[in-house]
């Protein structure tokens, strides 16, 4: 059995406004998968890491995401590529997408940059399509692969979000339409437990850290209130059997 923990938009902002509250409930929730008595499979970030790009945004994030758990990261739309490789990832700086995978004998990871470069909407680059194309063709047909990125490629009926979704989606469809062995799709950025179907697969979204998106039918104020700051962070657990079906479980972190 393998167990993929799931966390997406941690917003790390260490400015005053913030008041650490950023820090305090990535910190917490960090800290309960830390003293979970299994030891995860893996352990992803699906964007949104830093709240304004900032170098010591980043610095921090690096620190509070410290795990025993294999841990692999991606930008999302706050993110900035340059500040994300140098000051979280400890590499030189460059604009290129960031694309990442982790691979064991019984499943693999493709974390894909889907993020546009001074946009709040996503759409991966031709460089990021060829590097996933290349990853599927190299990774045994029999090897579940499970492909995650910050935004969620189809509308979730949360019009702030679906406004700023991945476009240009039919290009990943094609491309994984081609490889049965891609097991499901796996997003941020909606700051909201969601599941749904992405071509012809499971399309599993995980809740933000940081806050909850208020679903349209939850409030009538001002759309400027479509965010709830109290309730509590939460992350997903996507465990994959051996027979390969997918079950996902979403954890709030009191």
């Amino acid at each position: 059995m393998t167990v993929i923990a799931h966390l997406s938009d941690i917003h790390i902002d260490t400015g005053t406004a913030d008041g650490g509250r950023s820090l305090d409930r990535t910190r917490a929730v960090m800290a309960y998968l830390n003293s979970l008595p299994y030891d995860l499979d893996a352990v992803i970030v699906t964007g949104d890491i830093a709240d304004h790009a900032a170098p010591a945004e980043y610095e921090a994030a690096r620190k509070l995401l410290t795990t025993r758990h294999p841990l692999l990261t991606c930008p999302g739309n706050h993110d900035e590529r340059a500040a994300f490789r140098e000051h979280l990832l400890g590499e030189p700086p460059s604009t290129a997408p960031v694309n990442r995978s982790y691979a064991t004998d019984r499943f693999t990871l493709a974390l894909c940059d889907t993020s546009v470069p001074g946009e709040d909407h996503g759409r991966p680059a031709d460089e990021t399509l060829e590097w996933l194309s290349g990853l599927l063709a190299d990774t045994p047909p029999e090897r579940p692969v499970l492909i995650g990125f910050h935004h969620p490629p189809v509308p979730l009926h949360t019009p702030y979000v679906d406004g700023i979704r991945q476009f240009d989606e039919h290009r990943l469809a094609d491309l994984t339409a081609r490889h049965p062995n891609v097991t499901a799709f796996l997003a941020g950025h909606a700051h909201t437990p969601a599941a749904t179907t992405f071509a012809n697969r499971p399309l599993l979204v995980a809740p933000g850290v940081v806050s909850t998106l208020r679903l349209p039918w939850e409030t009538q104020t001002h759309p400027s209130h479509h965010v709830h700051h109290d309730l509590p962070p939460a992350v997903a657990f996507h465990v994959l059997d051996d027979t390969g079906r997918l079950t996902t479980h979403y954890r709030p972190v009191l």
